[in-house]
């Protein structure tokens, strides 16, 4: 069979599992995988095979771009202390945690050598299984409504976690096959290939979005997203450079530079559209390809060596996650307790990790112990925790609205709409252009439409009035932050304000921002607090 109709029932076989995950409320990952280990082991066609080129080639630099051009530069930038500790020095430790708990456990338990895994060998492996891939988990996550900067701190850290993983997962091969390497070499080789990376990722976001700006074709502007995805990518691997970073940072730029700035409302639409496609397209196949190269019999025979690696690794998260927490528990970036538990129960791992096991050198030594070991802990990760995460979340009251909130907000926002409409239709009868008739017809629909609703929302069950007073609060209170932003930046370039003291002022906007994305209750108690306190006096 030719790998085009190949590529084709896979893609038959994604929308099947998408719309089958759907009617059984599983995570659209879980169900590919699933199907993917059903599809390998019925053998009905051949595949193509997941290996690091095509992985490297094709499918992480789309993967990275389109998270990238979503994600808000600025919000990136406010919790940078959480997610870069998370991605940089949290990444490391885990890698570190995870060889040593592993190595400890391991003694106790056979293997398929016999023989002492070495240390080095023990860092590889920590490094292949350092990248979180939680696709799912960010899925759940926006169908629940879950706090925005949870779901954003998941997504960005793992973002930049994988460029972290490459790198230091590089290094410490370079170290297992007996190559001569001091700690400072690998500092100097770890900030050349981020810090290379990151510079080229800048240009080439920067030079695209100068060239969106004077285009005016969506065709081609889309085009030239593409070219920034890939181009940035593949010559940062051409440099000796981190190609994760270098798409990381063309993605921030072309989308909170180039996007905002030089294209219409039209194309960046039709822009947004087609890498939420790609990313669905390519999320879709390399989960599918991700079961179709596990071989379950091979697994079960180092069940116990799985077992004691998932563990080791779910012991460094943790490490990595609360021990982070920790550490900003008294700074602005502080995480709340039950949001540490869904971090680090959400640090399933994908693709990446089964690739790099995958690009492992012929002659490294427990080599296919070595692949064994990742595929499992991939395996049980997004068995495991994807299908757990979404009731851990739920048990942590971390995930948003019930239904009665939604429901209000339906009707609320019904209610709006009907006015909205309504005022419009008597600007329309003022103009005298139309056929009256019609319009008092349309006007005695929407009256309607709007008494009805406004009927359901009095007859809606609302047992914490207070909660919905608390929700629209934080909303209000953080659109005033936003604006209060905009306006110091615009004193700024009209130079009512230095540099300095803007600064000062946007740090304290910023620490707000991120205490009501974090503590909406504590914020909105205090304030009330405030209100009643005056109301006394």
């Amino acid at each position: 069979m030719i790998p085009e109709t190949a590529v084709l029932l896979l893609f038959v076989a994604a929308s099947l599992l998408s719309v089958l995950s759907s009617r059984l409320h599983l995570p659209y990952t879980v169900a590919l995988v699933l199907g993917g280990l059903l599809l390998g082991a019925l053998h009905l066609f051949h595949t193509p095979v997941l290996t690091h080129d095509l992985v490297f080639n094709l499918f992480l630099p789309g993967l990275i771009f389109e998270s990238a051009y979503h994600l808000s530069a600025s919000a990136m930038w406010r919790d940078r202390l959480a997610i870069f500790g998370l991605a940089v020095p949290g990444v490391f430790l885990s890698m570190v945690v995870t060889a040593y708990v592993f190595l400890w456990s391991s003694e106790y338990l056979p293997h398929l050598s016999g023989a002492v895994i070495p240390l080095a060998v023990a860092l590889v492996f920590g490094a292949a299984v350092a990248a979180t891939d939680p696709i799912s988990v960010v899925a759940i996550f926006r169908k629940l409504m879950a706090p925005e900067r949870l779901t954003f701190m998941i997504e960005s850290e793992s973002l930049l976690n994988d460029g972290t993983a490459i790198v230091f997962f590089s290094l410490f091969l370079a170290l297992a096959e007996g190559k001569v390497v001091s700690i400072a070499h690998l500092g100097i080789d770890f900030v050349s290939e981020v810090g290379g990376g990151a510079l080229l990722g800048l240009v080439i976001g920067w030079l695209s979005s100068e060239v969106i700006k004077r285009v005016d074709d969506g065709m081609v502007e889309i085009t030239i997203t593409i070219l920034a995805a890939y181009g940035s990518f593949l010559l940062a691997i051409q440099l000796g450079y981190s190609g994760v970073i270098a798409t990381v940072v063309a993605g921030l730029l072309c989308g909170n530079y180039g996007a905002q700035k030089g294209m219409t409302a039209s194309v960046r639409m039709a822009v947004n559209i087609f890498w939420e496609y790609i990313g669905f397209a390519l999320n879709s196949l390399i989960f599918l390809l991700v079961g179709l190269t596990i071989n379950l019999l091979d697994l079960i025979h180092i069940w116990a060596l799985i077992l004691a690696a998932y563990v080791a690794v779910t012991i460094a998260r943790a490490a990595v996650v609360f021990g982070m927490g920790a550490i900003l528990s008294r700074t602005r970036a502080k995480i709340p307790l039950s949001w540490n538990f869904v971090l680090m129960w959400g640090g399933i791992r994908g693709a990446l990790s089964m690739v790099l096991a995958l690009s492992l050198p012929i002659g490294l030594p427990h080599r296919e112990l070595l692949i064994n070991l990742v595929f499992g802990v991939v395996l049980l990760t997004i068995l495991v925790q994807g299908l757990s995460i979404s009731p851990l979340a739920r048990m942590l009251k971390v995930l948003g609205k019930n239904e009665s909130d939604q429901k209000t907000e339906v009707q609320r926002l019904r209610i709006f709409l009907a006015q909205a409409d309504l005022h419009e239709l008597e600007q329309l009868q003022k103009e005298g252009l139309r056929d009256q008739r019609a319009l008092k017809a349309l006007t005695r629909y929407f009256e309607a439409e709007q008494q009805e609703a406004s009927n359901q929302l009095q007859q809606l069950d609302k047992p914490d009035s207070n909660k919905i007073l608390q929700g629209d609060f934080v909303r209000l209170y953080r659109r005033i932050l936003l604006s209060r932003k905009e306006k110091i930046n615009q004193a700024r370039s009209e130079g009512l304000l230095n540099d300095i003291s803007a600064e000062q002022l946007i740090v304290d906007i910023d620490a707000q921002l991120l205490e009501i994305a974090s503590q909406p209750e504590a914020v909105f108690a205090r304030m009330n607090d405030v209100e009643e306190g005056k109301a006394r006096a």
